[in-house]
C-alpha cells in the first residue's frame, strides 16, 4: 500500500466520517430497525417500492438485492412523475414504502409520498435531515446520521442509506449473517479508508469516456461510481451489470475505452470476472476489485462479507475521485452545473 495523499477536499473528509456515522445509526436506531423487523414478519408487505433519485436511488438498487437475494421479496422503483406531473395515485395498500432522500424536501418525492400514505402503505424513510417535510410524512422515519454534507456530491450520505437497508434486511430476516455484516460494516469502512486507489484511478486522468460494471450486490456501486465520474470529473460513465454490458454495449469496448469493475465473492463473481476476461481479451483497460488475470487489480478490505464488500469499494474510490476531479482541474464539492439540494417537481 503507498501512502495515501491527503484529503484536500470536503467530500474526502466527508467520506471519512462513514464508519462514524454507521455506528450513530446502529445505535440510535436500532430499537426502531428492531420495530419495523418485527411488522414486517408478523405483517409481510404486499409489496416493496423504493422512491428516490441519484445517489439515493443507487443505495435503494442496493436495498432491492438484499431484499430480493436474502428474503426473496422483488422491489420496484417507481417514478415519481406518476403523482407530481401525472397526478396519478397507485394502489399500494399494505405495501411497504421507502423513501430515501438526503435533504427530504423535493416536491415530487413529497408526492409520491403523500400519495402512498394516503393508499393504505406503511412509510418508512432514510432521511439525513431529520426535520425534513419528508420525515414528518414517514410511519417510520429514520435517520441517516450522516451528518451535515457540504460537498455537493453526496458520499457518506449513500453509503449510510445503504447501511440502514442492510439493518432493515437483517432485522426483517433475522438471519445472523446479516447481522453480522452489519455490525462489522464500521470497522470494515475504516479498513477500506487506509487503501489507496488513486495510482489506479489517475490512470483516467485524460479519459472521456469509460465504462463501469458490477452484477448482484455491486450493481448499486457500479451505478453510483459512474455518478461520480460525471458530476465530480466531467468524465462521461456509464454504468452496466456485467451481464448486461456483454450485448450491445460490448459493441464499444477495445483499447480506448477503460472499465472499472466493482465485485464480491458470492454466486455473481464468475460471470462478473468472465465479462472482464473477454474485455482483457479484446485489449480493453480495466481496473478490478476482482483478481482477474490481465486486469490492474484494485486494493480490497479482506476477510469481509460478500455482501459489504461492495461498499467498502465504493469508500476507497471516493477518496481517490476527488484526487481525480483536482487533476483534471476541478472542484469536486461544486460540481459545475450542479447544485447540494436538486428540487424536482
Amino acid at each position: 500500500m503507498s501512502d495515501l495523499p491527503p484529503n484536500r477536499t470536503a467530500l474526502g473528509r466527508e467520506t471519512l466520517e462513514t464508519a462514524a456515522g454507521a455506528r450513530i445509526q446502529a445505535t440510535r436506531y436500532g430499537a426502531l430497525f428492531a420495530e419495523l423487523g418485527a411488522h414486517l414478519r408478523q405483517t409481510p408487505p404486499t409489496s416493496i417500492v423504493t422512491c428516490a433519485r441519484g445517489s439515493s436511488d443507487y443505495a435503494s438498487v442496493y436495498g432491492k438485492y438484499l431484499f430480493e437475494t436474502r428474503l426473496g421479496r422483488p422491489v420496484a422503483s417507481v417514478g415519481m412523475s406518476v403523482a407530481s406531473v401525472y397526478g396519478r395515485d397507485l394502489d399500494l395498500n399494505g405495501a411497504l414504502f421507502i423513501a430515501v432522500s438526503q435533504s427530504g424536501r423535493s416536491p415530487d418525492l413529497l408526492r409520491l409520498t403523500e400519495s402512498a400514505k394516503r393508499s393504505g402503505a406503511l412509510v418508512v424513510g432514510l432521511i439525513n435531515d431529520e426535520d425534513s417535510p419528508l420525515a414528518a410524512l414517514c410511519d417510520m422515519p429514520i435517520g441517516l446520521c450522516a451528518g451535515p454534507e457540504l460537498s455537493v456530491a453526496a458520499t457518506k450520505s449513500h453509503l449510510l442509506a445503504a447501511a440502514a437497508f442492510l439493518n432493515i434486511a437483517a432485522y426483517w430476516s433475522g438471519e445472523e449473517r446479516l447481522f453480522a455484516a452489519a455490525a462489522a460494516l464500521p470497522a470494515a469502512f475504516d479498513a477500506a479508508a487506509a487503501l489507496d486507489w488513486w495510482p489506479a484511478i489517475e490512470t483516467l486522468k485524460a479519459t472521456r469516456n469509460m465504462l463501469v460494471l458490477g452484477r448482484g450486490a455491486s450493481f448499486g456501486t457500479a451505478l453510483e461510481a459512474a455518478l461520480k465520474f460525471k458530476e465530480t470529473s466531467r468524465l462521461h460513465a456509464e454504468a452496466f451489470s456485467a451481464a448486461e454490458v456483454i450485448h450491445g454495449p460490448f459493441g464499444l469496448v477495445g483499447p480506448d475505452l477503460p472499465v472499472l469493475v466493482f465485485g464480491q465473492e458470492d454466486e455473481a463473481a464468475a460471470s462478473i470476472r468472465d465479462t472482464v476476461a473477454r474485455i482483457v481479451e479484446l485489449g480493453g483497460p480495466v481496473l478490478s476489485a476482482l483478481d482477474v488475470p490481465g486486469a490492474r487489480r484494485l486494493p480490497t478490505v479482506g476477510g469481509v462479507d460478500p455482501i459489504i464488500a461492495p461498499l467498502c469499494q465504493e469508500l476507497s474510490f471516493y477518496l481517490a475521485i476527488q484526487h481525480l476531479a483536482l487533476a483534471r482541474g476541478l472542484d469536486p464539492d461544486n460540481p459545475t452545473n450542479l447544485r447540494k439540494v436538486t428540487e424536482t417537481r
